[in-house]
């Protein structure tokens, strides 16, 4: 692991940097980017950085300096032998008084790269009785505010999931902990919209630009008809599930399969699409 903070790398990664009245430690006042690491160079940091900046705009945060980013990005990679990884950026807003009224700076920003190994070719994801709120304040950002998903996926690997899949407040179908969701009725491959309440995903974006699939908003138990369910994210890419809840799904199915296939296409042919 080799770990960037506030413009310099850290001879010890394990050092402690953060300060105790860090607004992203005391409240979850931050954002943050996950992206892959393939042969060394992060996929698609563009997009990423697009979205890290959409996501501070959205919480209220100084826009983050993507030159400064991007060079810290850099100089974290540099010299690592990291042919699959994952690489973390996270941007809080810096030291404040306890409670929620955020202080006066400066903002924090971190970049962490370490190894990733590959995911499973198929998994099993499991739906959880609470709700995304489509409303909400931070709706569809990328915060660092993550209780809610940690329960969730705890919730979801006890039933030996890895997945948690959220309905949002009208029960439609929103998204999971850490990953867009997609499903296959009449060999039409859906998703749901970004009305939903669902993050942006990056790797969900490509996969609209790059493949048939149609937004749709529908209630979640379409999920109990639909023929396939695949799950979209940086770190899974399109990954087929082979059970929902107690309901065993052939995977990958065809249609499926056919998104994967045209994903790692287009993905070898450049490393920022």
């Amino acid at each position: 692991m080799r770990v960037w903070f506030n413009g310099s790398v850290l001879d010890d990664p394990a050092r402690a940097v953060i300060r105790v009245d860090d607004h992203g430690l005391t409240v979850g006042d931050g954002v943050f980017e996950t992206l892959k690491i393939v042969d060394g160079e992060p996929f698609a940091l563009t997009r990423h950085l697009e979205r890290l900046a959409g996501s501070a705009a959205g919480l209220g945060l100084p826009s983050p300096d993507l030159d400064q980013v991007r060079g810290a990005v850099t100089e974290t990679l540099a010299g690592q032998d990291l042919p699959l990884g994952r690489l973390r950026i996270t941007c809080t807003a810096g030291p404040a008084p306890m409670g929620s009224g955020r202080g006066v700076g400066p903002a924090t920003l971190v970049v962490v790269a370490d190894a990733m190994a590959p995911g499973e070719e198929t998994t099993a994801i499991a739906r959880v009785p609470w709700v995304r709120n489509e409303r909400g304040a931070v709706a569809g950002l990328k915060t660092t505010s993550y209780a809610e998903n940690v329960v969730a996926l705890a919730r979801a690997k006890e039933s030996g999931a890895s997945e948690a899949i959220f309905a949002n407040t009208v029960g439609n179908l929103c998204e999971g902990t850490g990953s867009n969701i997609g499903y296959v009725m009449g060999g039409q491959a859906r998703t749901p919209s970004l009305a939903s309440g669902c993050l942006a995903g990056v790797t969900r974006a490509l996969l609209l630009e790059w493949c048939d699939v149609v937004e749709v908003d529908e209630p979640i138990g379409v999920l109990d008809e639909a023929e396939e369910v695949f799950l979209v994210s940086t770190t899974r890419d399109v990954q087929p599930a082979h059970r929902l809840d107690g309901r065993v799904i052939a995977a990958p199915g065809p249609v499926t399969r056919m998104l994967q296939e045209t994903w790692a296409a287009r993905a070898a042919e450049s490393i920022d699409p």
